[in-house]
């Protein structure tokens, strides 16, 4: 079986391991190597600022440069900034959202030619056509790669038979997060009563009273399992809304629900008002456009996740949240989702995700991608939760990092975030105590909504540059916990907005 397959890029082994584990039919997602010369300098750029972090002893260290000061070449070769490192790089690299979403459709052209694919879309399409009239393929433009059925000998046969594949991906299946019902915490009884505990922690409230600033006019992708867009606190946000199957086609006709009560729950963490008589929203005037991937009763796959991700950049998202993702028993990074990462850097959307409820040394895709903004869970004392994963993640071989920089060992999380006994909105009016680092996650995309909307970053810096000065901002002003520097158990520190807003002004953002 191993001859007859191409051994292109490690295309042989990801062939090989699909069939070894599936059956005579098998959900795969095909992606097509991207223009080289499109990412070079971002790419080789990112994985030395990568490198580089694992020397910061402190989240100071992240801070980036005031805007528009020259740094002195010994700043630029000992600053651990991303966005210092990366922005002559990630200028060079700006594209609009319509010329990143051509380019991405493009490699996967050679890709529907092929007889062999057009024979396993017929298969695929034809239960699907209606007045005669048979959909258009899926293609995942973001991540420039395409969700198909094959038969087993097809797959064995697809390498040979098509050109510039960069990678053949399992479309795996995917578990609604695992969580636990709690209850309320003597701090919200004897403490703090306007809010949640995690609001008042990550100083959220002392950001809308200094800065007068909400969230207004920013909106937040929602990946997850819907969303009760008739709940009291969640009235009138739901901006944008769009499900899909577990071949990432989107389903005409949905309307906003909650197949699960997570989704609705990271949604009133996300923007949920004080309906209720206590805020459970960190940015409470920000939109969102919520897209249903995860079906609560059997879950959802990659391929939906993919879909949901192109779906929320076309809806023009400032920041994408998800609290969701498939357990990585492996320190070695797949990279299903490494071609969508970047393409939401080169839009300028920074991307949070949980790493995962499986304790420590436990990571979960995509919170474990290199590019994305991971997050760990933590209590009102600052303690890491039991549950809140976390490890140094390796990449060997990779078509997005300079090979002078291989083999690359990482850190995940970056950061924590409130995530023990959050409460929050769940479908039909009420509200929950839950735990996990799907509960952390909302608030660290909530506080991006609201250093969006205190500061004029967004006018100021574009694509690339934009994503990692936010990322920079928002783990520049963590407050440092744990070890010294990144550490598996608090990534650089716990979440602080206030700070990371008064550093943003004082830096001229």
């Amino acid at each position: 079986m191993g001859d007859d397959v191409a051994d292109f890029s490690g295309l042989k082994q990801q062939v090989e391991k699909i069939l070894d584990e599936g059956g005579e039919q098998m959900e795969v997602i095909v992606q097509m190597a991207s223009d080289p010369k499109q990412k070079k300098k971002l790419l080789e750029a990112a994985g030395t600022a990568i490198s580089r972090r694992r020397f910061s002893l402190s989240s100071r260290d992240l801070l980036p440069e005031p805007f528009k000061k020259v740094a002195s070449k010994k700043v630029k070769s000992e600053s651990a900034s991303t966005a210092t490192i990366l922005r002559t790089a990630a200028k060079s690299a700006a594209l609009t959202l319509a010329a990143i979403k051509n380019s991405g459709l493009q490699p996967t052209n050679s890709l529907l030619e092929a007889g062999l694919v057009a024979k396993a879309l017929e298969r695929t399409l034809q239960p699907l056509t209606k007045g005669g009239k048979i959909p258009s393929p899926q293609r995942f433009w973001s991540s420039r790669a395409m969700p198909l059925r094959l038969m087993r000998d097809e797959l064995s046969r697809l390498p040979k038979e098509v050109e510039n594949i960069q990678a053949i991906h399992l479309n795996r299946r995917l578990s609604v997060p695992r969580i636990m019902e709690t209850k309320a915490l003597g701090i919200e009884t004897d403490s703090i009563l306007s809010s949640t505990w995690g609001l008042d922690q990550m100083n959220a409230l002392a950001a809308w009273g200094t800065y007068g600033s909400k969230g207004k006019g920013v909106t937040i992708g929602l990946l997850d399992t819907g969303v009760d867009a008739s709940h009291p606190d969640l009235k009138d946000k739901v901006a944008h809304w769009a499900e899909f199957n577990s071949m990432g086609e989107e389903i005409p006709g949905s309307q906003p629900r909650d197949s699960d009560i997570h989704g609705t729950h990271c949604a009133g963490t996300l923007v949920g008002g004080n309906q209720s008589g206590r805020y459970i929203g960190v940015a409470p005037e920000a939109k969102l456009a919520a897209a249903l991937v995860l079906d609560g009763e059997v879950g959802g796959t990659d391929a939906q996740v993919l879909a949901g991700i192109d779906w929320a950049m076309e809806k023009g998202v400032d920041v994408i949240s998800m609290s969701l993702g498939a357990l990585d028993m492996d320190p070695v990074t797949p990279s299903t989702y490494t071609e969508a990462m970047l393409t939401c850097l080169q839009a300028g959307i920074p991307v949070v995700a949980a790493i995962g409820n499986e304790g420590e040394q436990t990571s979960g895709a995509p919170g474990s991608d290199p590019f994305v903004f991971a997050v760990g869970a933590t209590d009102p004392q600052d303690r890491v939760a039991g549950f809140s994963g976390g490890r140094t993640q390796i990449i060997y071989q990779s078509n997005y990092i300079n090979p002078a920089v291989l083999p690359l060992p990482y850190s995940k999380p970056e950061l924590t975030a409130p995530g023990v006994s959050v409460r929050s909105s769940v479908p039909g009016g009420g509200y929950s105590f839950l735990n996990g680092t799907s509960m952390a996650t909302p608030h660290v995309a909530g506080a991006i909504a609201l250093l969006l909307s205190a500061t004029t970053i967004r006018n100021k810096e574009h694509g690339a540059d934009l994503a990692y000065l936010i990322k920079d901002l928002i783990m520049g002003s963590l407050e440092d916990m744990g070890e010294s520097g990144q550490d598996h158990r608090y990534g650089f520190g716990r979440l602080d907005i206030l700070r990371a807003i008064d550093f943003a002004l004082d830096r001229g953002y």
